[in-house]
């Protein structure tokens, strides 16, 4: 019993190790299938990381190419536009430098055509040396004659002769003494003329300076009046007009040469009759508010007036100035449309000069202004009005086209010369200013038949308007000194026989021509 007991715990013991043995070789077997399965998935994970990464890297290199390759390009694009501007600086410089060749070449030329006229008047003074050394010859003829001329014969050729040279003298010191005085007399001339006729609005002319105000009925007249003339002399005191009130059925007059007080006056009236309240208080009330519209509608023409031409920035204060103008005339040229005709004249020259357009405009537009501002103001209306500019911040280059376009100073600037040509230009050409065609020629026609009528005159022509006229003469007849007499004496005639507004300058041209024949 205890035997197969023990054959029994024996066998199961031997059965129990083989089974187990078996168990754990499957267990490792098994182990081992799982390690070599996470081997494989390992090794395929791997291969696949690896592809990835291989993709990614040319990826990567693809982009890296790409992104250098358009610096590349942007470098040489960069490159190439420098290289142009480079080119186009260069050509530049060729350009300035032949204009500067050719500026060069023209200096030299200009002084090659002054180094020749030098030398033909050295041969014309030679000419005259030997004229004189002549005349000197043929006087000491004479002298030696006198012996067998009587005593009144001897007086008369003496005096003759005297005469001649006292003419020649007399004009020669004429030329002289002119030549001194021309800068001091013009500008003194200008001076006088410019506070007598532009600061005072001479050139209004009456109904320029009454304004007719239409009433509703002539009961208002009465109300205007007041009692005992109360309502009227406030008016006047307050406006600063005078206030005329006769028997012209339903109308008044408002008298003043200040033109933007008389229209203060006119608005102010018309407020009271729309109100129907005519009285001292309501008159000073009426009045203020007449000046703020009256200070808008000249703001909005200076405003429309600065964007027509295309400028900005100028000073409130003197845009009112230039729509102020509306109401001004020069020879019945509205001053307003002259400014910005002027102005665009102005611009026109600058551009082909090319000089500053907006500057020249703004200059034109403002040359001016000097005639609206209160005539208590000393000096000339460009004096006035450039001193006015300057106040309110304009640039000394426009001050000074302002204060010169009639020379009151002398130009220093290009700009200056354009504004004053412009000026001219404006008032000057055919219908700016109001003159009747039938009187305008005949003017003209009286001018060249008074100047024709003069001995040694081959032809006349009047240019400008009538502001000038070209003399030519004859060589054989008229001498240079002679021709100054001639100025002065055509000069006398036109003064003494016509009216006509403004001057009349006269210039007489004498010219040598000589003719050559080759054979």
């Amino acid at each position: 019993m205890d035997v197969t007991i023990v054959l029994a715990s024996l066998l199961c013991t031997i059965l129990g190790g083989f089974i187990g043995f078996f168990v754990r070789s499957r267990i490792a077997l098994a182990e081992q299938n799982e390690r070599t399965k996470k081997g494989d998935q390992i090794i395929a994970k791997a291969r696949d990381d690896a592809s990835n990464i291989k993709y990614n890297a040319r990826k990567e290199a693809k982009e890296v190419i790409k992104e250098e390759r358009n610096n590349l390009e942007n470098e040489i694009r960069v490159r190439q536009r420098e290289v142009k501007e480079q080119e186009k600086e260069i050509i530049k410089k060729e350009a300035n430098f032949e204009q500067a060749v050719n500026q060069h070449q023209q200096n030299v030329k200009r002084i090659e055509e002054k180094e020749e006229d030098l030398q033909k008047r050295k041969l014309r003074i030679d000419e005259e040396i030997e004229k004189y050394k002549s005349k000197q010859n043929e006087i000491s003829e004479k002298l030696s004659a006198v012996s067998n001329m009587s005593r009144e014969d001897a007086k008369e050729e003496l005096m003759k002769t005297m005469e001649d040279e006292a003419k020649l003298g007399f004009a020669k010191m004429y030329k002289r003494l002119e030549e001194e005085a021309k800068e001091d007399a013009e500008k003194n001339a200008k001076q006088i003329m410019g506070i007598a006729i532009g600061r005072f609005a001479g050139e209004f002319i009456a109904d320029k300076a009454i304004g007719p105000v239409e009433l509703p009925s002539d009961d208002i007249k009465g109300r205007l009046i007041g009692r005992e003339g109360r309502n009227i002399r406030a008016f006047e005191q307050i406006c600063g007009v005078d206030l005329i009130i006769d028997d012209t059925p339903e109308m008044v007059v408002i008298s003043s040469y200040n033109v933007v007080r008389k229209e203060i006056a006119r608005l102010t009236i018309e407020k009271l009759i729309a109100d129907g309240r005519i009285h001292p208080a309501k008159i000073e009330e009426f009045y203020e508010k007449s000046k703020l519209d009256l200070d808008k509608m000249l703001r909005d023409l200076g405003e429309k007036a600065q964007m027509e031409i295309g400028v900005h920035g100028i000073h409130p204060e003197i845009l009112k100035l230039v729509g102020a103008l509306n109401w001004r005339t020069s020879y019945t040229q509205n001053q307003y449309q002259h400014a910005l005709e002027a102005a665009f004249i102005c611009g026109a020259m600058a551009a082909e000069l090319g000089v500053n357009v907006k500057q020249a405009r703004r200059a034109a537009l403002l040359h001016d202004v000097g005639k609206v501002i209160d005539a208590s103001a000393g000096g000339s209306h460009a004096l006035v009005g450039a001193n006015f500019l300057k106040k309110y911040g304009e640039s000394n280059d426009i001050v000074h086209a302002v204060r010169s376009h009639h020379e009151d100073e002398k130009p220093q600037s290009l700009l200056a010369h354009l504004v004053a040509a412009a000026d001219a230009l404006s008032g000057a050409r055919p219908g700016a200013r109001k003159a009747m065609m039938e009187s305008y020629l005949a003017r003209l026609t009286d001018i060249e038949e008074i100047v024709n009528s003069f001995d040694g005159v081959s032809n006349s022509y009047a240019i400008s308007g009538g502001r000038e006229v070209r003399v030519f003469v004859e060589n054989d007849t008229v001498s240079d000194e002679q021709t100054i007499i001639l100025s002065r004496d055509i000069a006398k005639k036109i003064e003494n026989e016509m009216s006509y507004p403004g001057t009349i300058k006269i210039t007489v041209l004498r010219e040598t021509k000589a003719v050559g024949v080759a054979k």
